[in-house]
Protein backbone atom coordinates (compact mmCIF):
# COMPACT_ATOMS: atom_id res chain seq x y z
CA UNK A 1 0.00 0.00 0.00
CA UNK A 2 1.26 3.11 -0.61
CA UNK A 3 1.59 6.20 1.72
CA UNK A 4 0.33 9.25 -0.92
CA UNK A 5 0.11 7.20 -4.15
CA UNK A 6 0.73 9.03 -7.52
CA UNK A 7 -1.03 12.42 -8.00
CA UNK A 8 -4.14 12.48 -10.25
CA UNK A 9 -2.30 13.25 -13.35
CA UNK A 10 0.15 10.51 -13.06
CA UNK A 11 -2.07 8.02 -12.61
CA UNK A 12 -5.32 5.87 -13.87
CA UNK A 13 -8.39 6.26 -11.32
CA UNK A 14 -10.88 3.93 -11.13
CA UNK A 15 -13.08 5.65 -13.38
CA UNK A 16 -10.75 6.29 -15.89
CA UNK A 17 -10.45 2.42 -16.38
CA UNK A 18 -14.06 2.46 -16.75
CA UNK A 19 -13.84 4.85 -19.31
CA UNK A 20 -11.26 3.20 -20.88
CA UNK A 21 -13.29 -0.02 -20.92
CA UNK A 22 -16.44 1.60 -21.97
CA UNK A 23 -14.57 3.27 -24.88
CA UNK A 24 -13.35 -0.26 -25.93
CA UNK A 25 -16.11 -0.69 -28.85
CA UNK A 26 -15.58 -1.34 -32.06
CA UNK A 27 -12.79 1.03 -32.62
CA UNK A 28 -10.59 0.05 -29.80
CA UNK A 29 -11.73 -3.84 -30.87
CA UNK A 30 -10.91 -3.18 -34.48
CA UNK A 31 -7.14 -1.55 -33.62
CA UNK A 32 -6.39 -4.57 -30.92
CA UNK A 33 -7.79 -7.03 -33.55
CA UNK A 34 -5.54 -5.48 -36.11
CA UNK A 35 -2.26 -5.74 -33.62
CA UNK A 36 -3.72 -9.54 -33.10
CA UNK A 37 -4.01 -10.02 -36.87
CA UNK A 38 -0.07 -8.68 -37.50
CA UNK A 39 1.15 -12.28 -37.31
CA UNK A 40 -1.63 -13.39 -39.93
CA UNK A 41 -0.69 -11.19 -42.32
CA UNK A 42 3.21 -11.14 -42.11
CA UNK A 43 2.70 -14.24 -43.71
CA UNK A 44 -0.34 -15.28 -45.10
CA UNK A 45 -0.53 -12.37 -47.69
CA UNK A 46 2.96 -14.05 -48.59
CA UNK A 47 2.08 -17.41 -48.96
CA UNK A 48 0.84 -17.23 -52.20
CA UNK A 49 4.44 -16.06 -53.37
CA UNK A 50 6.04 -18.72 -51.86
CA UNK A 51 6.57 -20.89 -55.04
CA UNK A 52 7.36 -17.44 -56.89
CA UNK A 53 10.13 -16.48 -54.39
CA UNK A 54 11.88 -19.61 -54.62
CA UNK A 55 12.32 -19.33 -58.53
CA UNK A 56 13.29 -15.67 -57.85
CA UNK A 57 15.97 -15.79 -55.48
CA UNK A 58 17.18 -19.29 -57.11
CA UNK A 59 16.73 -21.37 -53.63
CA UNK A 60 15.32 -24.10 -52.82
CA UNK A 61 11.63 -24.43 -51.04
CA UNK A 62 12.72 -25.80 -47.77
CA UNK A 63 15.02 -22.76 -48.31
CA UNK A 64 12.49 -20.18 -48.75
CA UNK A 65 9.98 -21.95 -45.86
CA UNK A 66 12.65 -20.59 -43.92
CA UNK A 67 11.57 -16.70 -44.52
CA UNK A 68 8.43 -18.53 -42.60
CA UNK A 69 10.12 -19.83 -39.57
CA UNK A 70 12.47 -16.44 -38.88
CA UNK A 71 9.26 -14.04 -39.03
CA UNK A 72 7.66 -17.05 -36.58
CA UNK A 73 10.98 -17.00 -34.24
CA UNK A 74 11.71 -13.42 -34.36
CA UNK A 75 7.55 -13.07 -32.93
CA UNK A 76 8.31 -15.47 -30.32
CA UNK A 77 11.50 -13.95 -29.36
CA UNK A 78 10.27 -10.58 -29.25
CA UNK A 79 7.11 -11.45 -26.75
CA UNK A 80 9.08 -12.36 -24.41
CA UNK A 81 10.87 -9.36 -24.42
CA UNK A 82 8.50 -6.78 -24.93
CA UNK A 83 5.90 -8.42 -22.54
CA UNK A 84 7.92 -7.66 -19.49
CA UNK A 85 8.52 -4.34 -20.92
CA UNK A 86 5.13 -3.66 -21.05
CA UNK A 87 4.36 -4.09 -16.93
CA UNK A 88 7.12 -2.33 -16.38
CA UNK A 89 6.64 0.80 -18.72
CA UNK A 90 2.67 0.81 -19.93
CA UNK A 91 1.42 -0.65 -22.89
CA UNK A 92 1.26 2.19 -25.27
CA UNK A 93 5.44 3.37 -25.64
CA UNK A 94 6.57 -0.22 -26.17
CA UNK A 95 3.61 -1.02 -28.61
CA UNK A 96 4.68 2.61 -30.68
CA UNK A 97 8.04 1.77 -30.52
CA UNK A 98 7.80 -1.83 -32.13
CA UNK A 99 5.09 -0.44 -34.65
CA UNK A 100 7.44 1.92 -36.15
CA UNK A 101 10.78 -0.76 -36.27
CA UNK A 102 8.03 -3.17 -38.09
CA UNK A 103 7.21 -0.74 -40.32
CA UNK A 104 11.25 -0.48 -41.22
CA UNK A 105 11.97 -3.83 -41.66
CA UNK A 106 8.81 -4.77 -43.99
CA UNK A 107 10.23 -2.23 -46.10
CA UNK A 108 13.33 -3.64 -46.17
CA UNK A 109 12.30 -7.03 -46.98
CA UNK A 110 10.52 -5.71 -50.58
CA UNK A 111 14.40 -5.00 -51.66
CA UNK A 112 16.02 -8.22 -50.27
CA UNK A 113 18.61 -9.42 -52.66
CA UNK A 114 18.82 -12.89 -51.50
CA UNK A 115 17.54 -15.88 -49.48
CA UNK A 116 19.63 -15.44 -46.96
CA UNK A 117 18.87 -11.65 -46.62
CA UNK A 118 15.26 -12.00 -46.60
CA UNK A 119 15.92 -14.96 -43.55
CA UNK A 120 17.50 -12.09 -41.42
CA UNK A 121 14.76 -8.58 -42.09
CA UNK A 122 11.98 -11.10 -41.60
CA UNK A 123 13.63 -11.91 -38.63
CA UNK A 124 13.61 -8.42 -37.30
CA UNK A 125 10.64 -7.87 -38.76
CA UNK A 126 8.89 -10.58 -36.47
CA UNK A 127 10.89 -9.44 -33.78
CA UNK A 128 9.05 -5.74 -33.96
CA UNK A 129 6.02 -7.50 -34.58
CA UNK A 130 5.67 -8.76 -31.81
CA UNK A 131 5.00 -6.00 -29.89
CA UNK A 132 1.42 -6.14 -31.24
CA UNK A 133 0.99 -9.37 -30.42
CA UNK A 134 1.82 -9.55 -26.87
CA UNK A 135 0.38 -6.33 -25.34
CA UNK A 136 -3.24 -6.41 -27.20
CA UNK A 137 -3.39 -9.92 -25.09
CA UNK A 138 -2.29 -7.65 -21.79
CA UNK A 139 -4.82 -4.91 -22.86
CA UNK A 140 -7.50 -7.16 -22.74
CA UNK A 141 -6.43 -9.10 -19.62
CA UNK A 142 -6.23 -5.29 -18.04
CA UNK A 143 -9.86 -4.28 -18.86
CA UNK A 144 -11.53 -7.86 -18.81
CA UNK A 145 -11.49 -10.81 -16.39
CA UNK A 146 -13.52 -14.19 -16.35
CA UNK A 147 -15.86 -14.81 -18.80
CA UNK A 148 -16.00 -11.23 -20.19
CA UNK A 149 -12.08 -11.88 -21.63
CA UNK A 150 -13.35 -14.99 -22.96
CA UNK A 151 -16.06 -13.57 -24.55
CA UNK A 152 -13.78 -10.69 -26.19
CA UNK A 153 -11.24 -12.99 -27.16
CA UNK A 154 -13.76 -14.40 -29.05
CA UNK A 155 -14.41 -10.99 -30.52
CA UNK A 156 -10.78 -10.24 -31.23
CA UNK A 157 -11.33 -13.43 -33.42
CA UNK A 158 -13.65 -11.70 -35.53
CA UNK A 159 -11.77 -8.73 -36.10
CA UNK A 160 -8.53 -10.70 -36.56
CA UNK A 161 -9.50 -13.68 -38.43
CA UNK A 162 -10.00 -11.23 -41.21
CA UNK A 163 -6.94 -10.82 -41.69
CA UNK A 164 -6.31 -15.20 -42.97
CA UNK A 165 -9.35 -14.25 -45.22
CA UNK A 166 -8.13 -11.46 -47.21
CA UNK A 167 -4.26 -11.64 -46.80
CA UNK A 168 -3.91 -14.61 -49.25
CA UNK A 169 -6.87 -13.01 -51.50
CA UNK A 170 -4.98 -10.06 -51.44
CA UNK A 171 -1.84 -11.45 -51.98
CA UNK A 172 -3.11 -13.30 -54.83
CA UNK A 173 -4.11 -10.23 -56.37
CA UNK A 174 -1.16 -8.31 -55.79
CA UNK A 175 0.88 -10.96 -57.50
CA UNK A 176 -0.95 -10.66 -60.52
CA UNK A 177 0.25 -6.87 -60.51
CA UNK A 178 3.65 -7.20 -59.54
CA UNK A 179 5.82 -9.73 -58.19
CA UNK A 180 6.00 -11.00 -54.79
CA UNK A 181 8.25 -7.77 -53.97
CA UNK A 182 5.11 -5.78 -54.12
CA UNK A 183 3.22 -7.92 -51.24
CA UNK A 184 5.79 -6.18 -48.58
CA UNK A 185 4.94 -2.72 -50.02
CA UNK A 186 0.87 -3.56 -49.20
CA UNK A 187 2.15 -4.78 -45.87
CA UNK A 188 4.73 -1.59 -45.41
CA UNK A 189 1.34 0.24 -45.70
CA UNK A 190 -0.77 -1.74 -43.31
CA UNK A 191 1.89 -1.38 -40.77
CA UNK A 192 2.11 2.31 -41.34
CA UNK A 193 -1.92 2.79 -41.13
CA UNK A 194 -2.02 0.47 -37.85
CA UNK A 195 0.68 2.70 -36.21
CA UNK A 196 -1.59 5.58 -36.85
CA UNK A 197 -4.36 3.97 -35.78
CA UNK A 198 -2.52 3.19 -32.20
CA UNK A 199 -1.30 6.03 -31.59
CA UNK A 200 -4.45 8.27 -32.24
CA UNK A 201 -6.99 5.72 -30.77
CA UNK A 202 -5.64 2.92 -28.12
CA UNK A 203 -5.10 4.81 -24.57
CA UNK A 204 -2.71 3.46 -21.65
CA UNK A 205 -4.25 0.48 -19.91
CA UNK A 206 -1.78 -0.36 -16.96
CA UNK A 207 -1.80 2.30 -14.20
CA UNK A 208 1.39 3.28 -12.94
CA UNK A 209 0.58 1.49 -9.36
CA UNK A 210 0.39 -1.95 -10.79
CA UNK A 211 3.46 -1.44 -13.13
CA UNK A 212 6.69 -3.44 -12.10
CA UNK A 213 9.87 -1.59 -10.91
CA UNK A 214 12.29 -4.22 -11.09
CA UNK A 215 14.42 -5.40 -13.83
CA UNK A 216 15.68 -8.57 -15.14
CA UNK A 217 15.24 -10.46 -11.73
CA UNK A 218 11.66 -9.59 -11.28
CA UNK A 219 10.99 -10.42 -14.29
CA UNK A 220 12.61 -13.88 -14.59
CA UNK A 221 10.85 -14.56 -10.59
CA UNK A 222 6.85 -14.02 -12.51
CA UNK A 223 7.88 -16.51 -14.86
CA UNK A 224 9.35 -18.81 -12.66
CA UNK A 225 6.00 -18.12 -10.47
CA UNK A 226 3.67 -18.65 -13.49
CA UNK A 227 5.65 -21.82 -15.08
CA UNK A 228 5.09 -23.60 -11.32
CA UNK A 229 1.31 -23.35 -11.86
CA UNK A 230 0.15 -26.25 -13.46
CA UNK A 231 -2.28 -25.49 -14.69
CA UNK A 232 -1.49 -22.46 -16.29
CA UNK A 233 1.72 -24.13 -17.78
CA UNK A 234 -0.94 -26.79 -19.39
CA UNK A 235 -2.80 -24.49 -20.91
CA UNK A 236 0.01 -22.64 -22.32
CA UNK A 237 1.14 -26.12 -24.02
CA UNK A 238 -1.80 -26.99 -25.37
CA UNK A 239 -2.39 -23.67 -26.98
CA UNK A 240 0.81 -23.85 -27.96
CA UNK A 241 0.86 -27.19 -29.37
CA UNK A 242 -2.91 -26.39 -31.10
CA UNK A 243 -1.42 -23.45 -33.04
CA UNK A 244 1.20 -25.33 -33.79
CA UNK A 245 -1.10 -27.73 -35.77
CA UNK A 246 -2.38 -25.31 -37.79
CA UNK A 247 1.28 -22.92 -38.49
CA UNK A 248 2.18 -26.83 -40.12
CA UNK A 249 -1.21 -26.42 -42.61
CA UNK A 250 0.25 -22.37 -42.78
CA UNK A 251 3.66 -23.30 -43.89
CA UNK A 252 2.72 -26.22 -45.66
CA UNK A 253 -0.56 -25.47 -47.81
CA UNK A 254 1.05 -22.97 -50.55
CA UNK A 255 3.02 -26.41 -51.58
CA UNK A 256 -0.06 -28.90 -51.13
CA UNK A 257 -2.74 -27.48 -53.00
CA UNK A 258 -0.58 -25.63 -55.55
CA UNK A 259 2.21 -28.41 -56.38
CA UNK A 260 0.45 -31.59 -55.60
CA UNK A 261 -3.00 -30.81 -56.30
CA UNK A 262 -2.63 -28.36 -59.03
CA UNK A 263 -4.58 -25.43 -58.43
CA UNK A 264 -3.66 -21.79 -58.98
CA UNK A 265 -2.71 -19.08 -56.29
CA UNK A 266 -6.09 -17.64 -57.27
CA UNK A 267 -7.84 -20.71 -55.67
CA UNK A 268 -5.00 -21.34 -53.03
CA UNK A 269 -6.08 -18.18 -51.56
CA UNK A 270 -9.89 -18.80 -51.62
CA UNK A 271 -9.61 -21.85 -50.21
CA UNK A 272 -7.12 -20.58 -47.73
CA UNK A 273 -10.09 -17.62 -46.56
CA UNK A 274 -12.94 -19.85 -46.69
CA UNK A 275 -11.20 -22.22 -44.03
CA UNK A 276 -10.46 -18.96 -42.20
CA UNK A 277 -14.04 -18.22 -42.36
CA UNK A 278 -15.02 -21.19 -40.64
CA UNK A 279 -12.59 -20.36 -37.47
CA UNK A 280 -14.16 -17.04 -37.32
CA UNK A 281 -17.63 -18.50 -37.25
CA UNK A 282 -16.28 -21.26 -34.76
CA UNK A 283 -14.83 -18.27 -32.59
CA UNK A 284 -18.20 -16.35 -32.63
CA UNK A 285 -20.02 -19.66 -31.74
CA UNK A 286 -17.67 -19.84 -29.09
CA UNK A 287 -18.16 -16.43 -27.72
CA UNK A 288 -21.84 -15.96 -28.19
CA UNK A 289 -23.75 -19.45 -27.93
CA UNK A 290 -21.30 -21.61 -25.75
CA UNK A 291 -19.33 -19.23 -23.37
CA UNK A 292 -21.99 -18.96 -20.33
CA UNK A 293 -23.47 -22.02 -21.18
CA UNK A 294 -20.56 -24.80 -20.80
CA UNK A 295 -17.53 -24.18 -18.98
CA UNK A 296 -14.55 -23.19 -21.32
CA UNK A 297 -12.62 -26.32 -20.53
CA UNK A 298 -15.29 -28.27 -22.37
CA UNK A 299 -15.41 -25.99 -25.17
CA UNK A 300 -11.81 -25.96 -25.09
CA UNK A 301 -11.84 -30.81 -24.85
CA UNK A 302 -14.28 -30.75 -27.63
CA UNK A 303 -11.89 -28.29 -30.02
CA UNK A 304 -9.25 -30.71 -29.48
CA UNK A 305 -10.68 -33.36 -29.92
CA UNK A 306 -12.12 -32.62 -33.42
CA UNK A 307 -8.48 -31.07 -34.10
CA UNK A 308 -7.51 -34.40 -33.38
CA UNK A 309 -9.78 -36.24 -35.53
CA UNK A 310 -9.54 -34.02 -38.29
CA UNK A 311 -5.92 -34.67 -38.47
CA UNK A 312 -6.17 -38.40 -38.64
CA UNK A 313 -8.15 -38.28 -41.40
CA UNK A 314 -6.20 -35.86 -43.46
CA UNK A 315 -3.10 -38.52 -42.51
CA UNK A 316 -5.18 -41.45 -43.95
CA UNK A 317 -5.86 -39.12 -46.88
CA UNK A 318 -2.56 -38.22 -47.69
CA UNK A 319 -0.98 -41.53 -47.28
CA UNK A 320 -3.13 -43.49 -49.88
CA UNK A 321 -4.54 -45.73 -47.33
CA UNK A 322 -7.85 -46.05 -49.38
CA UNK A 323 -6.56 -44.85 -52.52
CA UNK A 324 -5.96 -41.40 -53.80
CA UNK A 325 -8.23 -38.22 -53.08
CA UNK A 326 -8.67 -35.13 -55.04
CA UNK A 327 -8.27 -31.60 -53.78
CA UNK A 328 -11.60 -31.42 -52.16
CA UNK A 329 -11.39 -34.18 -49.66
CA UNK A 330 -8.43 -33.13 -48.24
CA UNK A 331 -9.74 -29.18 -48.47
CA UNK A 332 -12.74 -30.52 -46.60
CA UNK A 333 -10.36 -32.10 -44.05
CA UNK A 334 -8.22 -28.85 -43.82
CA UNK A 335 -11.85 -26.94 -43.30
CA UNK A 336 -12.81 -28.95 -40.25
CA UNK A 337 -9.21 -28.80 -38.70
CA UNK A 338 -8.91 -24.98 -39.02
CA UNK A 339 -13.05 -24.56 -37.62
CA UNK A 340 -11.80 -26.32 -34.58
CA UNK A 341 -9.28 -23.71 -33.93
CA UNK A 342 -11.96 -21.28 -33.30
CA UNK A 343 -12.60 -23.32 -30.33
CA UNK A 344 -8.99 -24.31 -28.93
CA UNK A 345 -7.12 -20.44 -29.29
CA UNK A 346 -9.33 -18.17 -27.65
CA UNK A 347 -10.11 -20.68 -24.94
CA UNK A 348 -6.73 -21.23 -24.21
CA UNK A 349 -5.69 -17.72 -23.43
CA UNK A 350 -8.34 -16.92 -21.69
CA UNK A 351 -8.12 -20.14 -19.27
CA UNK A 352 -4.31 -19.62 -19.06
CA UNK A 353 -4.55 -15.46 -18.49
CA UNK A 354 -7.68 -16.38 -15.75
CA UNK A 355 -4.59 -17.46 -13.73
CA UNK A 356 -2.80 -14.17 -13.02
CA UNK A 357 -3.98 -10.69 -11.93
CA UNK A 358 -1.13 -9.45 -12.21
CA UNK A 359 2.39 -9.54 -14.84
CA UNK A 360 -0.06 -9.49 -17.55
CA UNK A 361 2.53 -8.71 -20.02
CA UNK A 362 4.83 -11.57 -19.03
CA UNK A 363 2.01 -14.20 -18.92
CA UNK A 364 1.13 -13.10 -22.24
CA UNK A 365 4.54 -13.16 -23.59
CA UNK A 366 4.90 -17.10 -22.07
CA UNK A 367 1.83 -17.75 -24.45
CA UNK A 368 2.56 -16.15 -27.42
CA UNK A 369 6.71 -17.32 -27.39
CA UNK A 370 5.40 -20.58 -26.69
CA UNK A 371 3.01 -20.68 -29.53
CA UNK A 372 5.50 -19.38 -31.71
CA UNK A 373 8.62 -21.44 -31.00
CA UNK A 374 6.69 -24.42 -31.26
CA UNK A 375 5.91 -23.53 -34.45
CA UNK A 376 9.13 -22.78 -35.67
CA UNK A 377 10.24 -26.08 -34.92
CA UNK A 378 7.68 -27.87 -36.73
CA UNK A 379 7.92 -25.45 -40.11
CA UNK A 380 10.46 -27.29 -41.44
CA UNK A 381 9.39 -30.66 -40.67
CA UNK A 382 6.15 -30.31 -43.17
CA UNK A 383 8.84 -30.14 -45.94
CA UNK A 384 10.83 -33.34 -44.66
CA UNK A 385 9.50 -35.51 -47.45
CA UNK A 386 9.89 -32.66 -50.58
CA UNK A 387 7.38 -30.52 -52.86
CA UNK A 388 4.99 -33.67 -53.73
CA UNK A 389 3.60 -35.45 -50.85
CA UNK A 390 1.28 -34.31 -47.69
CA UNK A 391 2.16 -36.93 -45.64
CA UNK A 392 4.71 -34.90 -43.50
CA UNK A 393 1.97 -32.08 -42.41
CA UNK A 394 -0.51 -34.54 -41.74
CA UNK A 395 1.67 -36.35 -39.21
CA UNK A 396 2.98 -33.06 -37.82
CA UNK A 397 -0.72 -31.71 -37.26
CA UNK A 398 -1.89 -35.30 -35.75
CA UNK A 399 1.30 -35.57 -33.15
CA UNK A 400 1.21 -31.48 -32.39
CA UNK A 401 -2.36 -32.48 -31.97
CA UNK A 402 -2.19 -35.48 -29.66
CA UNK A 403 0.39 -33.88 -27.13
CA UNK A 404 -2.07 -30.90 -26.78
CA UNK A 405 -4.73 -33.10 -26.03
CA UNK A 406 -2.09 -34.70 -23.10
CA UNK A 407 -1.31 -31.79 -21.93
CA UNK A 408 -4.41 -30.40 -21.61
CA UNK A 409 -5.95 -34.10 -19.75
CA UNK A 410 -2.51 -34.44 -17.85
CA UNK A 411 -1.94 -30.75 -16.33
CA UNK A 412 -4.88 -29.17 -16.63
CA UNK A 413 -6.96 -31.84 -15.29
CA UNK A 414 -10.21 -30.02 -15.45
CA UNK A 415 -12.28 -32.85 -13.87
CA UNK A 416 -10.88 -32.33 -10.63
CA UNK A 417 -11.08 -28.64 -9.91
CA UNK A 418 -12.99 -25.10 -10.66
CA UNK A 419 -11.19 -22.92 -13.55
CA UNK A 420 -10.41 -20.21 -11.25
CA UNK A 421 -7.14 -18.00 -10.71
CA UNK A 422 -5.28 -19.70 -7.89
Amino acid sequence: MQEAGPSADARISDAQRLAVQRRTGWLVTLVLGGLTALAPLSMDMYLPALPKVTDALHSPAATIQLTLTACLAGMALGQLVVGPMSDKWGRRRPLLAGMVVYVIATAVCAFAPSAELLIAFRLFQGLAGAAGIVIARAVVRDLYDGVEMARFFSTLMLVSGVAPVIAPVIGGQVLRLTDWRGVFGVLTVIGVLLTLLVWRQLDETLAPADRHSGGLGETLSAMRGLLADRAFTGYMLAGGFAFAALFAYISASAFVVQDIYGASPQTFSLLFGLNSVGLVAVGQLNGKVLIGRFSLDKALGVGLAVITLAAVALLVMASGMFGRVGLVPMAAGLFVLMSAMGLALPNTNALALMRTKHAAGSASALLGTTSFLIGAVVSPLVGIAGEHTAVPMAVVQLVCALIAVGCFAGLCRPWRRRVDAP
